[in-house]
């Protein structure tokens, strides 16, 4: 499914560009002639089938334009490769990274789309000699590539799971470095962060943001002005997809989604910081 595609009962993005990227972002566009604030994230700052995410309801809440630069399946990999994004930040009050998973990155072992970090485009020379009885010709999805090679050997598995914390970690870093002024780093998901793990399994994979633990989120810390933990409240969980837009076929993808409750939550949260950074 092309994400860009409008379909019947589904909710309008006002997807646009900026400068000369070739993602498309969250609208409606937001006044970049006024000091603004910057929202980088993947599917969830997006607000994939919610009305108003929480960069919108933060934009009422701030009284200033917020730009969500939040990307369907991005990661820290599409932000490093898109000049245009970093440009963007030069000029903002304060910007909000979200944090994503760790499998949507290129490493020593695989390589993703540059925009599309979902995607999987191929494995390296290590990865092959990895797992030299594993065929890759049918794995299109990072995802799908993890939860396989977590059933075809846990222990070879778990080499390339610190792969991927070590480039994220060292990519985040770099990110980081790129962005100028306030940075916010943002914990958005169901169940705080953990500690690290010895083992993990294809179910690990399931939990977003995948492989990213508690030590990694303290790595960060001193490089950033502020770390908000946001977690859906009970009743928050029990809302369920009520509020949020989307067609018939779309109804199991929209459970998997932060809510139009949560979204609240996160807005109100981030309020009580940026107010006091802009």
């Amino acid at each position: 499914m092309k994400y860009d595609r409008i379909t019947h009962g589904s909710l309008d993005y006002c997807l646009y560009r900026y400068g000369r990227s070739k993602t498309l972002f969250r609208g409606p566009r937001p006044d970049f002639e006024r000091p603004y604030c910057m929202f980088l994230g993947s599917t969830e700052t997006f607000g994939k089938f919610v009305p108003l995410p929480f960069t919108r309801l933060l934009q009422h809440k701030l009284n200033m334009p917020c730009a969500n630069f939040g990307a369907l399946n991005g990661g820290v990999e599409m932000y490093l490769k898109d000049p245009s994004v970093l440009l963007a930040s030069a000029s903002v009050r304060v910007t909000v990274i979200a944090v994503s998973g760790a499998h949507n990155l290129s490493n020593r072992f695989y390589s993703v789309h540059p925009r599309h970090n979902d995607r999987f485009i191929k494995p390296s020379k290590i990865l092959t000699t990895l797992f030299r009885d594993f065929d890759f010709g049918d794995i299109h999805y990072t995802r799908h590539l993890l939860a396989t090679l977590s059933e075809a050997d846990n222990i070879r598995f778990g080499i390339v799971i610190e792969e991927l914390k070590a480039a994220w970690t060292a990519r985040m870093k770099s990110l980081l470095s790129k962005i100028e002024g306030r940075i916010v780093l943002l914990w958005m998901a169901d169940q705080p962060p953990t500690d690290a793990k010895a083992e993990y399994s294809a179910g690990d994979i399931r939990h977003d943001p995948v492989f990213i633990d508690q030590s990694m989120i303290d790595d960060l810390s001193p490089l950033v002005t502020k770390v908000v933990e946001c977690v859906p409240s009970a009743d928050a969980r029990e809302t369920g997809v009520e509020g949020m837009i989307f067609a018939p076929a779309e109804a199991a993808a929209a459970a998997e989604m932060p809510g139009v409750a949560f979204h609240a939550e996160v807005a109100d949260a981030l309020a009580d910081v940026l107010c006091e950074m802009v």
